[in-house]
């Protein structure tokens, strides 16, 4: 087989391996209380020396409840009110009912329906009825719901920012939350005070339990649903909504620098401030599954308080990487890539996000015409290697009737065979490495394909993006012209392959075989994903005819005597 087969054969392999887990889900099991990860803040904790903040507020079963001194400290009722904070790239909702975040309407972020087209309106991250922040307060002996505290707000402009301060006098302590909008940015910076409480106190920070869905394909939006964190010491960590059976629980411990909810190409995290108190824990859990999608789980993040304050950065807005590398924190990792071969994927699609922005920026064309540019440069900068490859494959194909003459004499001798053999690999300028040497620069660009595969997930920058006839290049060719092309060219480059060489039925098999796989591997992929390699193999296509030129040439067999 020859070594272009046996790389596209990698490429294929490794894709059904990266695809099955989605096509084929495990389906949804009975709840579980199974602690998976248990580093908890009980080493810190005297009330509850065995439990982490967050089982501390879910034991003592106060969550939601009033204690009476609370209760004496609402005799007056307090309306309940929403404010509306607008920003040049968004509008915020906050609500004086638990100080909460409850909305963010990203008003440069059209919704899209079907196909690609627009919906009406802007895209909504909260879901109907929910918060995209909740507060509760752990102290000793006592837990504060403050989703159901009523709490007296104001606000006021500081230094170009729209400022929305809270408070409330709930059990004999006063609470107050601030929120400060930045006028031309998805980042809110949040401050929290509670007056009177001991240093083993936690504010916990509720994440979202799902988004709005705001995409043509709503269940692939859902597919991507997942928390993830960011140890100190080590790289972001996933945890899709779909890991996580209902009703378990998976608690990682701090110090955590920050954790976020996340949709296919839209992000809330919650960040430590940078050179302050990270966080001490992430606690999440799953939700209730209707059908066979994860589209509801919790997830909790544990924050110390320090002579009881705390502050941190919200960002609530689309993953555009540049914005996410602004906030510092490693926060643009928040969308790790590659699942269990991220350390490798990682780097690669960071270094390819680069570069198409760059191209953006310095070509000034839509995205469309990157992905052509970008697969024509890759063949170009490959085809001294791609070139070295297929004259070695060549050149091994071509002595293959020597050496086996070589194998039938010597047969019985193997250290004579051996000789034999370096003897003809010396004469025609070869080594026994020179097949495997071959072959290595076939695989080079599959690390490209991986993180381009992955890129293609989640990468906002395409979102929505017409070309030709593609509606939007993050999602599939409703036509399913593109993928037709990726095989037509496969097959054409496998006939071009095997000009001028005696083929057999393995090979001849392969040449109709493969172009079929590829058909059904890239027939639901990204338009654009199947462009970029629809031009890569446009582009190899001349260096295919040269070499089988080249190879005709020398076609006569080069059997000794």
């Amino acid at each position: 087989m020859e070594p272009r087969r046996i790389a596209l054969a990698v490429v294929l392999m490794a894709a059904v391996i990266l695809v099955s887990n989605y096509i084929f889900p495990a389906p949804p099991v009975a709840p579980v209380n199974k602690i998976v990860a248990a580093d908890s803040l009980s080493r810190d904790t005297a009330a509850a020396p065995a439990a982490s903040a967050a089982a501390i507020a879910d034991s003592q079963g106060t969550i939601g409840a009033q204690s009476p001194a609370m209760i004496a400290t609402q005799a007056v009722a307090l309306p309940i009110d929403t404010a509306v904070i607008k920003t040049a790239v968004a509008d915020y909702r906050t609500t004086n009912k638990g100080a909460a975040l409850i909305g963010a309407s990203l008003t440069q972020y059209a919704a899209l329906s079907n196909g690609g087209r627009t919906r009406s309106g802007s895209v909504e991250l909260a879901l109907p009825g929910e918060r995209l922040l909740g507060f509760r307060l752990v102290i000793p002996g006592d837990t504060i719901d403050l989703t159901t505290q009523l709490f007296s707000g104001t606000t006021t402009e500081e230094n170009g920012n729209t400022v929305v301060s809270y408070s409330a006098a709930l059990a004999g302590k006063t609470v107050s939350v601030r929120y400060s909008f930045l006028p031309d940015s998805y980042r809110v910076s949040v401050a929290a005070a509670v007056a009177g409480v001991p240093e083993n106190s936690y504010l916990l920070v509720d994440l979202p339990p799902g988004f709005r869905s705001s995409e043509s394909d709503t269940t692939e939006d859902h597919s991507h649903l997942a928390y993830a964190y960011k140890p100190e010491l080590s790289g972001a960590k996933p945890i899709t909504f779909a890991s996580l059976d209902p009703g378990e629980r998976e608690i990682e411990g701090g110090p955590i620098t920050w954790g976020v909810a996340k949709s296919k190409y839209f992000i809330l995290g919650v960040l430590a401030p940078k050179g302050g108190q990270n966080f001490a824990e992430l606690n999440a859990t799953g939700g209730v599954r209707i059908g066979k999608n994860a589209t509801r789980a919790q997830a909790t993040l544990v924050v110390p308080l320090k002579a009881g304050n705390v502050s941190f950065d919200v960002y609530a807005g689309p993953q555009e990487f540049k914005r996410l590398l602004a906030m510092g924190r490693e926060f643009e990792t928040s969308n790790p890539y590659g699942g269990w071969i991220q350390g490798i994927v990682q780097p690669f699609a960071t270094m390819i996000i680069r570069l198409l922005l760059w191209m953006k920026a310095t070509l000034g064309v839509s995205y469309g015409w990157i992905l052509v540019i970008f697969g024509v440069a890759i063949r170009i900068i490959l085809w001294p290697l791609n070139q070295k490859a297929m004259r070695s494959s060549m050149q091994m194909q071509r002595i293959q009737p020597e050496m086996q003459a070589l194998q039938t004499r010597y047969k019985g001798d193997p250290q004579k065979l051996q000789q034999a053999m370096m003897e003809l690999y010396k004469e025609h300028g070869m080594s026994p490495f020179s097949s495997l040497s071959g072959c290595l620069p076939m695989l080079i660009p599959l690390p490209v394909f991986f993180a381009l595969f992955f890129v293609f997930q989640n990468t906002i920058e395409f979102r929505g993006v017409s070309f030709l006839w593609f509606p939007d290049i993050s999602v599939k060719d409703p036509f399913y012209v593109i993928p037709i092309l990726v095989a037509v060219t496969t097959m054409l480059m496998s006939w071009i392959g095997m000009r001028g060489m005696k083929a057999n039925e393995q090979q001849k098999m392969m040449m109709y075989l493969m172009p079929a796989m590829m058909l059904i591997f890239f027939f639901s992929m990204a338009s654009g994903l199947n462009l970029y390699y629809f031009i890569q193999n446009l582009a190899s296509l001349p260096q295919q005819w040269l070499i089988s030129q080249e190879r005709s040439k020398a076609s006569t067999p080069l059997v000794r005597g």
